[in-house]
């Protein structure tokens, strides 16, 4: 999840930040001073949240919101404001929420509920598909030992709790190799590093290890990928065109997704 803060008076801009990194921990937080630089920011990525100061030096926070939502329909704006008296503009252009300054916690917190229903602070194990894939712990990312013990992880959500091979996932993740005694060794080691990272985030059980197979408790965890298949509306609103497009075997499966949404 990726929020923007735009406000032209540092403190509260800092002030603000500090908040969402408080409600949100596992968020990506980008914060402009100037307008002009957090719309840059908006056109080379995603926002899901934009939370705008109104009167600013240069384009204004409702100025800022229009152009936001033209490149960006699904963005959700949230004033943050001294002034009441642009509420009746600010909703004219669909904004998700008007706040007045001085903000607090409970008032930021509600509004962010109204986008995300549940506060994502509950989730004690929370994997991330869209734009990359992690995995949050009490919203702390995951470190993993080897980048493929992370991949088979991935690998493993994508299925939803179905039991997978070995032989399976190593076709998977190192595609057009050949299954050789050393590579089944290897295979074994990116097991054995997602079992102690997964341990040492006290996640580990989240994943059931059989003979000759491997799966997850999709019950366990928070999944905006899930969530998306259950027709979530903040989940599809979240996602675009950007399953796992770290892993080439995802491919058919974001394709699939991006069908659904249309």
């Amino acid at each position: 999840m990726r929020f923007l803060a735009v406000d032209d008076e540092k403190i509260m801009l800092e002030r603000l930040r500090d908040l969402l990194q408080r409600i949100h921990p596992a968020a990506e937080i980008l914060g402009f001073i100037w307008p002009e630089d957090a719309l840059e920011a908006a056109e080379q990525q995603t926002i899901d949240v934009a939370f705008l100061d109104i009167e600013m030096g240069g384009m204004t926070g409702l100025e800022l919101a229009a152009r936001l939502k033209k490149s960006n329909p699904d963005i959700h704006i949230i004033f943050v404001t001294g002034h009441e008296k642009y509420a009746v503009e600010a909703f004219a252009i669909h904004a998700t929420g008007y706040l007045l300054k001085p903000v607090d916690e409970a008032a930021l917190e509600r509004e962010l509920t109204f986008v995300y229903g549940k506060s994502k602070k509950t989730g004690h194990i929370r994997v991330q598909t869209f734009s990359g894939f992690e995995l949050y712990v009490d919203g702390r990312p995951v470190k993993f030992e080897r980048s493929k013990s992370k991949e088979l992880l991935a690998y493993l959500v994508d299925h939803r709790g179905a039991a997978v091979t070995t032989g399976e996932a190593y076709a998977a993740l190192f595609e057009d190799a050949v299954d050789s005694i050393s590579g089944k060794s290897y295979f074994r080691t990116i097991v054995h590093g997602l079992k102690n990272s997964l341990k040492k985030a006290g996640a580990e059980e989240i994943l059931i290890r059989n003979f000759n197979s491997l799966a997850i408790v999709p019950e366990l965890i928070q999944c905006d990928y899930y969530d998306f298949l259950q027709g979530d509306p903040i989940a599809i609103n979240q996602y675009h065109n950007d399953y796992l497009p770290a892993y080439s075997w995802a491919e058919p499966r974001n394709a699939s997704l991006g069908m659904e949404k249309k």
